[in-house]
Protein backbone atom coordinates (compact mmCIF):
# COMPACT_ATOMS: atom_id res chain seq x y z
CA UNK A 1 0.00 0.00 0.00
CA UNK A 2 1.55 3.12 -1.10
CA UNK A 3 2.36 6.47 1.66
CA UNK A 4 -0.51 8.48 -0.55
CA UNK A 5 -3.26 5.22 -0.47
CA UNK A 6 -2.80 4.56 3.55
CA UNK A 7 -2.93 8.78 4.60
CA UNK A 8 -6.14 8.51 2.82
CA UNK A 9 -7.36 5.30 3.75
CA UNK A 10 -6.40 5.99 7.45
CA UNK A 11 -8.03 9.57 7.41
CA UNK A 12 -11.49 8.24 5.76
CA UNK A 13 -11.60 5.38 8.57
CA UNK A 14 -10.98 8.13 11.26
CA UNK A 15 -13.83 10.46 9.57
CA UNK A 16 -16.24 7.14 9.64
CA UNK A 17 -15.33 6.50 13.06
CA UNK A 18 -16.99 9.58 13.50
CA UNK A 19 -19.55 10.39 11.03
CA UNK A 20 -21.76 8.72 11.21
CA UNK A 21 -20.60 5.71 13.48
CA UNK A 22 -20.34 7.88 16.41
CA UNK A 23 -23.65 9.45 15.58
CA UNK A 24 -25.49 5.93 14.62
CA UNK A 25 -23.98 5.16 18.78
CA UNK A 26 -25.35 8.15 20.44
CA UNK A 27 -28.78 7.88 18.56
CA UNK A 28 -28.65 4.34 20.04
CA UNK A 29 -28.14 5.46 23.29
CA UNK A 30 -30.79 8.12 23.30
CA UNK A 31 -33.39 5.54 21.92
CA UNK A 32 -32.52 2.75 24.07
CA UNK A 33 -32.39 5.59 27.19
CA UNK A 34 -37.07 5.91 26.57
CA UNK A 35 -36.30 2.08 28.63
CA UNK A 36 -35.70 4.25 31.45
CA UNK A 37 -39.50 6.02 31.14
CA UNK A 38 -41.51 3.37 30.11
CA UNK A 39 -41.49 -0.06 27.57
CA UNK A 40 -44.17 1.46 25.54
CA UNK A 41 -41.97 4.95 25.31
CA UNK A 42 -38.95 2.58 23.61
CA UNK A 43 -41.06 0.31 21.61
CA UNK A 44 -42.78 3.65 20.25
CA UNK A 45 -39.34 4.87 18.98
CA UNK A 46 -38.26 1.42 17.83
CA UNK A 47 -41.54 1.15 15.79
CA UNK A 48 -41.00 4.73 14.56
CA UNK A 49 -37.21 4.32 13.54
CA UNK A 50 -38.17 1.04 11.34
CA UNK A 51 -41.08 3.05 9.30
CA UNK A 52 -38.75 5.12 8.18
CA UNK A 53 -38.72 5.89 4.20
CA UNK A 54 -36.44 3.54 2.23
CA UNK A 55 -34.76 2.33 5.70
CA UNK A 56 -33.11 -0.23 3.94
CA UNK A 57 -31.16 2.26 2.08
CA UNK A 58 -30.44 4.40 4.84
CA UNK A 59 -28.85 1.31 6.91
CA UNK A 60 -26.87 -0.03 4.41
CA UNK A 61 -25.38 2.83 2.67
CA UNK A 62 -25.14 5.30 6.05
CA UNK A 63 -24.75 2.62 8.99
CA UNK A 64 -23.44 -1.16 7.56
CA UNK A 65 -21.34 0.39 4.84
CA UNK A 66 -19.37 2.64 7.21
CA UNK A 67 -19.09 0.11 9.53
CA UNK A 68 -17.53 -2.23 7.31
CA UNK A 69 -14.61 -0.31 6.18
CA UNK A 70 -14.08 1.41 9.77
CA UNK A 71 -14.05 -2.47 11.24
CA UNK A 72 -12.08 -4.12 8.54
CA UNK A 73 -9.20 -1.24 8.23
CA UNK A 74 -9.72 -1.07 12.22
CA UNK A 75 -8.75 -4.76 11.78
CA UNK A 76 -5.59 -4.23 10.07
CA UNK A 77 -4.72 -1.68 12.52
CA UNK A 78 -4.64 -3.69 15.83
CA UNK A 79 -2.69 -6.32 12.86
CA UNK A 80 0.39 -3.73 12.31
CA UNK A 81 0.09 -2.12 15.40
CA UNK A 82 3.76 -2.28 17.86
CA UNK A 83 2.42 -2.62 21.32
CA UNK A 84 5.46 -1.42 23.80
CA UNK A 85 3.41 -1.37 26.72
CA UNK A 86 6.66 -3.51 28.84
CA UNK A 87 9.16 -1.03 27.94
CA UNK A 88 7.20 2.42 27.64
CA UNK A 89 3.87 2.05 30.33
CA UNK A 90 2.58 5.78 29.69
CA UNK A 91 -0.27 6.67 29.54
CA UNK A 92 -0.88 7.47 26.14
CA UNK A 93 0.74 4.03 25.63
CA UNK A 94 -2.34 2.71 27.27
CA UNK A 95 -4.41 4.56 25.67
CA UNK A 96 -3.43 3.47 22.10
CA UNK A 97 -3.31 -0.06 23.30
CA UNK A 98 -7.05 -0.01 24.55
CA UNK A 99 -8.06 1.36 21.68
CA UNK A 100 -7.26 -1.73 20.29
CA UNK A 101 -8.23 -3.72 22.46
CA UNK A 102 -11.59 -2.47 22.36
CA UNK A 103 -11.83 -2.46 18.67
CA UNK A 104 -11.90 -5.73 18.51
CA UNK A 105 -14.01 -6.46 20.91
CA UNK A 106 -16.59 -3.40 19.53
CA UNK A 107 -16.60 -5.19 16.18
CA UNK A 108 -17.20 -8.78 17.88
CA UNK A 109 -20.01 -7.28 19.90
CA UNK A 110 -21.39 -4.90 17.14
CA UNK A 111 -21.69 -8.13 14.74
CA UNK A 112 -22.80 -10.25 17.10
CA UNK A 113 -25.96 -7.47 18.27
CA UNK A 114 -26.89 -6.46 14.74
CA UNK A 115 -27.34 -10.63 13.44
CA UNK A 116 -29.36 -11.03 16.86
CA UNK A 117 -31.63 -8.54 16.58
CA UNK A 118 -31.67 -6.58 12.87
CA UNK A 119 -31.07 -9.70 10.63
CA UNK A 120 -32.78 -11.86 12.68
CA UNK A 121 -35.88 -9.15 12.08
CA UNK A 122 -34.91 -9.12 8.60
CA UNK A 123 -34.62 -12.85 7.76
CA UNK A 124 -36.88 -14.48 10.29
CA UNK A 125 -39.46 -11.62 11.06
CA UNK A 126 -37.73 -11.52 14.99
CA UNK A 127 -40.07 -8.77 16.39
CA UNK A 128 -37.75 -5.86 18.09
CA UNK A 129 -39.00 -4.33 21.38
CA UNK A 130 -38.81 -4.15 25.22
CA UNK A 131 -39.65 -7.83 25.74
CA UNK A 132 -37.43 -9.07 23.22
CA UNK A 133 -34.64 -7.48 25.28
CA UNK A 134 -36.08 -7.99 28.29
CA UNK A 135 -35.64 -11.65 27.56
CA UNK A 136 -32.60 -11.97 25.92
CA UNK A 137 -30.72 -10.26 28.76
CA UNK A 138 -32.31 -12.61 31.48
CA UNK A 139 -29.79 -14.79 30.33
CA UNK A 140 -26.42 -14.11 33.12
CA UNK A 141 -24.05 -14.80 30.02
CA UNK A 142 -25.83 -12.15 27.79
CA UNK A 143 -26.01 -10.07 30.30
CA UNK A 144 -22.37 -9.53 30.90
CA UNK A 145 -21.17 -9.47 27.63
CA UNK A 146 -23.63 -6.32 26.85
CA UNK A 147 -21.69 -4.89 29.78
CA UNK A 148 -18.36 -5.57 28.30
CA UNK A 149 -19.85 -4.98 25.13
CA UNK A 150 -20.56 -1.28 25.93
CA UNK A 151 -17.89 -0.32 28.32
CA UNK A 152 -15.86 -1.48 25.15
CA UNK A 153 -17.77 0.50 22.57
CA UNK A 154 -17.98 3.68 24.91
CA UNK A 155 -13.92 3.39 25.53
CA UNK A 156 -13.49 3.55 21.78
CA UNK A 157 -15.72 5.94 21.04
CA UNK A 158 -14.25 8.55 23.88
CA UNK A 159 -11.03 7.78 23.36
CA UNK A 160 -11.20 7.73 19.36
CA UNK A 161 -13.24 11.16 19.42
CA UNK A 162 -9.94 12.68 21.03
CA UNK A 163 -7.70 10.71 18.45
CA UNK A 164 -9.75 12.35 16.10
CA UNK A 165 -9.47 15.59 17.20
CA UNK A 166 -5.92 15.16 17.69
CA UNK A 167 -5.03 13.61 14.07
CA UNK A 168 -6.82 15.77 11.92
CA UNK A 169 -5.08 19.09 14.05
CA UNK A 170 -8.15 20.12 15.71
CA UNK A 171 -6.48 20.76 18.58
CA UNK A 172 -2.90 21.51 18.91
CA UNK A 173 -0.35 21.55 22.23
CA UNK A 174 0.03 19.55 24.94
CA UNK A 175 -2.26 21.33 27.41
CA UNK A 176 -5.04 21.51 25.04
CA UNK A 177 -4.58 17.64 24.07
CA UNK A 178 -4.45 16.52 28.04
CA UNK A 179 -7.90 18.69 28.58
CA UNK A 180 -9.84 17.19 25.55
CA UNK A 181 -8.72 13.73 26.52
CA UNK A 182 -10.06 14.10 30.16
CA UNK A 183 -13.44 15.95 28.32
CA UNK A 184 -13.32 12.86 26.32
CA UNK A 185 -12.57 10.80 29.23
CA UNK A 186 -15.77 12.20 31.27
CA UNK A 187 -17.90 11.37 28.08
CA UNK A 188 -16.58 7.72 28.56
CA UNK A 189 -17.69 7.96 31.96
CA UNK A 190 -21.16 9.64 31.12
CA UNK A 191 -22.06 7.10 27.99
CA UNK A 192 -21.13 4.42 30.39
CA UNK A 193 -23.47 5.33 33.17
CA UNK A 194 -26.22 5.99 30.68
CA UNK A 195 -25.81 2.74 28.82
CA UNK A 196 -25.75 0.84 32.27
CA UNK A 197 -28.91 2.28 33.75
CA UNK A 198 -30.80 1.55 30.40
CA UNK A 199 -29.44 -2.44 30.81
CA UNK A 200 -30.70 -2.33 34.27
CA UNK A 201 -34.24 -1.13 32.74
CA UNK A 202 -34.19 -3.88 30.12
CA UNK A 203 -33.29 -6.13 32.97
CA UNK A 204 -36.19 -5.36 35.06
Amino acid sequence: MSTTNHFFIRKLHSFLGLFPISIFLLEHLITNSLAIISPDKFNAAVLFLQNIPYLNLIEILIIALPLIIHGIYGLYIVYIAKNNLLRYSYLRNWMFYLQRVTAVITLLFVVIHVWQLRVAHSLYGLEINFNTIQNQLADPLWFIFYIIGLFATTFHFANGLWNFTVSWGIVVGEQAQTFTWKLCMLLFLLTSFVGLVEIWAFSQ
